[in-house]
Order: C-alpha cells, then structure tokens, then sequence
C-alpha cells in the first residue's frame, strides 16, 4: 500500500509541477511541487526515516498559512485564469496543503513499516 501511494502522490506531484508551465513564477512552484515529487518517491524504499516526511509536512504547512491570502475569495471562478492576486495566494496556499497532507500519510505510512 505505501508503495502505491507513494508512486501515485509522486505522479500528481510531478504533474502538478508541468502545469506551472505557464504561471507568472515557474520557477519558484516548479521547484516546490518537484520536491514533493522527489520526496513522495523517496517513499518508496526505507532510506528515509518518518520523521523526514513529517519535517517536509510542516515545512509545507508553515508556508501554506504564509502564502494565505489577505482576503479569501475563493479558489475558482468561471475559468482557470488568475482573476485577482487573492484567488491566486488561495490556490497556492491549497497547493501546499495538498503537499502537507501528502508529506504527513507518508510519515504515517513509513513509521508502521519502520516500527513493524
């Protein structure tokens, strides 16, 4: 199972970060979702000890509550393009979310197979 999940949070990462292609900062959301890309298929082998996912989960949430927007206005409108500079912060801030929520089941995943 952890090697599922690693391998599928790896390919939506990895795919997260091709969409950043036409975002006004690739390369700085590039390197972010390619991180936890690189991370989730570290999972895959026993290299890489529970605490490390759970530093990476909370370095994402410290940035996530960073990126929060001043004003929520949501996440989508009628279409995908950036309408205002609060919508954009709240899909970065979601962005990171996803990374935490991910970085914090691989923690959990790998300390069952370290501790079993």
């Amino acid at each position: 199972m952890r090697k599922a999940i690693s391998i599928f949070f790896g390919l939506i990462f990895l795919l997260f970060a091709a969409f950043q292609y036409n975002d006004p900062d690739p390369q700085v959301w590039v390197p972010i979702y390619g991180a936890a890309a690189f991370v989730s298929f570290l999972a895959l082998g026993n290299a890489v000890q529970p605490w490390f996912f759970a530093l990476a989960g909370l370095a994402y949430v410290v940035a996530a509550i960073y990126q929060w927007p001043p004003a929520f206005e949501g996440f989508l409108l009628d279409e995908m393009g950036m309408k205002t500079i609060n919508i954009e912060l709240a899909r970065e801030s979601g962005g990171l979310g996803i990374c935490a929520i991910a970085m914090f089941i691989l923690a959990g995943l790998t300390r069952k197979k370290a501790y079993s």
